[in-house]
């Protein structure tokens, strides 16, 4: 973290992945006292650090660990098998128990839950506390999420609840969660499979989805010098930036950028300064998730059914209802052929050059950028480059894409607590008339504790002169914003 910090490349949250239980026992969610003498040390120093601690939790504890023995002594295995049963509402709490003991009051702030399903016929003639292993299998990482939303909801208000999971079922979004897609290898025709993967789960309902950015298997030590892999990483960290959780991963590996050399480090830094710049877009979004069952990462037929050939597209996206992502999906690729769906006019992001829909551009796409575009009709917030989302900017940059009305709720809360469920949260709604050529600015609608009276934001009008930069604010009208409502005509 403390290199993360040195080389100004943004990160929020550091993961401990597992064998960190020591000679404990398998999957025993305890720290091995030789190698972690001192949890709720090591983990205020990574807060102090402005950075979040995530742990790997397994579910399956070794039966022969002290707290495996205990949980054997009160039957809650599902019997004859190796896992708990969370079926069982006490097994549910009694894990939480054991979570909050040895992990969540040392100041663990978020959960990897590794192995939470009994893979193939695990179950099968067992009996859980519900009833047959066979019919509720797929169940199971819903209540072992449920064991954790519940109990950490019950513990604290003060820490949101935030779940990694390798699996998921129905209704699972409820309890916090984010799903993984698993132990995958890093072949292109991986990467082509994750966007289709991850364009399908979404549109289920479940809205947090992520990957291992290039892959979960890799090449050995060969990946720090090979450049082939490089620029697949590469790509794949470049759609894992407008994937709705953005986050890297690899087996016995080391996947800070530093480690692939100085070009790659650059093409990663380039891509998690827009994403940081993009919080405030991406902060509202995720708020009308939330409030209105929205989703973030959305296949073309949720905004574009009327057209068929824009449907069609397996490899083009939104993100939000503004950016239209088109991730390159081949090696030696420095351009691809991007259909604009023809309900909007469309501009591309890194040009700031305007298109009519219908159409398909060819997009410039040199190692360092992926093809995309920002529908016409837009706003986009934009703060400034920051080095994690818990810095506040009393100055945001406004893009407007002109070419059709548009209106954006910017939300804004206290960060990491559920006082947004009590009302204490802020939306500053932005209304762009295109006829007058004008941006209404509204009333601030709402508080919380520690927002900002007075903001400063710089209205920039995006067009091939202006607007395409991504490392710098572009010339705008600046405007002071204190909470009233307020009309800049940009004519």
């Amino acid at each position: 973290v403390k290199e993360f910090r040195k080389r100004n490349l943004p990160m929020d949250v550091i993961v401990q992945d597992w064998q960190y239980w020591g000679d404990r026992g398998w999957g025993v969610p305890q720290f091995d006292t030789l190698n972690y003498s001192n949890p709720s040390g090591f983990i205020k120093e990574l807060h102090d650090l402005n950075a979040h601690f995530n742990v790997s939790i397994w579910s399956n504890p070794d039966k022969n660990s002290v707290i495996g023995k205990e949980y054997v002594a009160k039957n809650r295995f599902i019997p004859n098998s190796k896992w708990l049963d969370y079926f069982n509402p006490e097994t549910r709490k009694e894990y939480w128990n054991t979570l909050k003991t040895n992990m969540f009051d040392n100041g663990v702030d978020s959960w990897w839950m590794d192995a939470v399903e009994p893979e193939n016929d695990a179950l099968k003639g067992a009996k859980t506390y519900l009833g047959v292993g066979d019919f509720f299998r797929l169940t199971y990482p819903l209540m072992v999420s449920q064991a954790v939303y519940e109990g950490q909801r019950k513990t604290s208000s003060d820490k949101r609840v935030c779940i990694l999971t390798r699996s998921a079922f129905c209704g699972q979004q409820r309890y916090g969660i984010i799903n993984w897609s698993g132990d995958i290898g890093c072949t292109w025709d991986v990467f082509r499979n994750q966007i289709v993967a991850g364009l399908n789960y979404a549109i289920t309902g479940l809205p947090y989805w992520t990957t291992d950015i290039g892959g979960f298997f890799r090449p050995g030590n060969a990946q720090y010098t090979d450049e082939k892999y490089h620029e697949l990483l590469t790509r794949w960290y470049q759609w894992g930036a407008f994937c709705p959780i953005f986050r890297i991963h690899g087996y016995m590996t080391e996947t800070e950028p530093w480690k692939y050399g100085a070009e790659v480090e650059e093409n990663m830094r380039k891509m998690l300064n827009l994403r940081y710049r993009l919080l405030p877009y991406i902060y509202s979004e995720a708020w009308q998730v939330t409030k209105n069952g929205s989703t973030i990462m959305r296949p073309l037929v949720m905004d574009f059914n009327g057209d068929t050939t824009a449907v069609s597209q397996a490899y083009e996206y939104m993100f939000g209802k503004a950016f239209l992502v088109a991730p390159i999906t081949e090696a030696n690729v420095n351009h691809r052929d991007v259909y604009l769906p023809k309900a909007a006019c469309w501009f591309d992001f890194w040009a700031g050059k305007r298109f009519e829909g219908g159409k398909t551009v060819s997009a410039d796409a040199p190692l360092d950028k992926i093809p995309l575009f920002v529908k016409a009709g837009s706003i986009i917030p934009m703060g400034k480059v920051i080095q994690c989302s818990m810095e506040r900017s009393d100055t945001l940059e406004i893009r407007i894409y002109k070419g059709a009305d548009a209106r954006f709720d910017l939300y804004e809360d206290e960060g990491d607590n559920y006082n947004y469920e009590k009302g204490k949260y802020s939306i500053i709604p932005f209304c762009w008339n295109e006829k007058t050529q004008s941006l209404t600015i509204g009333a601030r609608q709402g508080s919380f504790s520690g927002d900002l009276r007075k903001r400063l934001f710089n209205v920039v009008l995006v067009n091939e002169n202006n607007g395409s930069e991504t490392d710098r604010w572009m010339r705008g009208r600046k405007v002071v914003y204190a909470g009233n409502r307020m009309t800049i005509n940009m004519k």
